[in-house]
């Protein structure tokens, strides 16, 4: 249990890479705040892991509404007494179009997903973690955050801001014990990666077979897409004691894309 007596709380927990983080996290022993916009998917999560015996509860929450964030830290907080562990892993894929077609409105809401709601979810968080002299923040972020994107520009320096901010918080905070890492997925099995696929292929004129193939598989050095619960393990390891003095990192779980 290398969780045990911990809490924590996972954006983007109901879907995808947040779910299978819940899941392992509670698994371990840590109490878990399930936080997104889609309660069916939050209790559905909720559910799984108290039918193991673990502890959720579930904040329906917009990351970018800070009166929302504040709301869900608090109750956090309220009802399992500490806050040990926030991983910001809410994000939305954003448009898939170039700079000249895209709306102002679009980039808006990219951005205020991705990288202002791991900004409030962290301020919010953060003074409960410095009160008592610990804490752990994982920012999941992307392999398209090192890389120039074509036709998802807005996703992509969401994802770019996510490192900046990675580092940067993690020198504000050290001295009060706390370490704040990033994860740069590549492509992961599940619901995202299709409708991404999918609406490239579209904007392309091509097959999403192809794109699938082209894009996310031949440029990695292992030629697949990566598991949900490959990034879970990852966000584990830098929640534990093992990785006490990892901070300010982004580490790529990418199959080696583009090696």
């Amino acid at each position: 249990m290398k969780l045990a007596n911990q809490v924590a709380i996972v954006t983007g927990g109901g879907r995808g890479i947040g779910r299978s983080i819940a899941l392992r996290f509670a698994a371990e022993g840590a109490a878990v705040t399930l936080a997104a916009t889609g309660r069916d998917a939050l209790e559905a999560t909720a559910k799984d892991i108290r039918a193991a015996s673990g502890r959720a509860r579930v904040a329906v929450t917009d990351v970018a509404d800070e009166a929302a964030v504040r709301q869900m830290v608090e109750g956090t907080v309220k009802e399992f007494g500490r806050l040990d562990i926030l991983i910001n892993n809410a994000g939305i894929a954003g448009p898939t179009k170039t700079i000249v077609e895209m709306d102002r409105a679009e980039w808006d809401r990219t951005l205020a997903i991705n990288t202002t709601g791991a900004f409030l979810c962290a301020k919010h968080a953060l003074p409960h973690m410095i009160r008592q002299k610990s804490g752990r923040i994982v920012n999941i972020t992307s392999i398209a955050g090192r890389i120039g994107y074509a036709l998802r520009s807005p996703y992509a320096v969401s994802k770019w801001g996510m490192i900046a901010l990675t580092r940067s918080l993690a020198l504000e905070v050290g001295g009060h014990g706390i370490t704040v890492n990033a994860i740069a997925p590549g492509a992961v099995r599940g619901e995202r990666i299709e409708a991404v696929v999918k609406a490239r292929a579209e904007a392309l004129g091509r097959k999403p077979e192809d794109i699938e193939r082209e894009f996310f598989l031949d440029a990695t050095a292992l030629k697949r897409l990566i598991e949900p619960e490959e990034i879970a393990a990852t966000a584990l390891y830098f929640c534990t004691e093992e990785a006490r003095n990892i901070t300010g990192e982004t580490l790529a779980v990418s199959a080696g894309f583009r090696l």
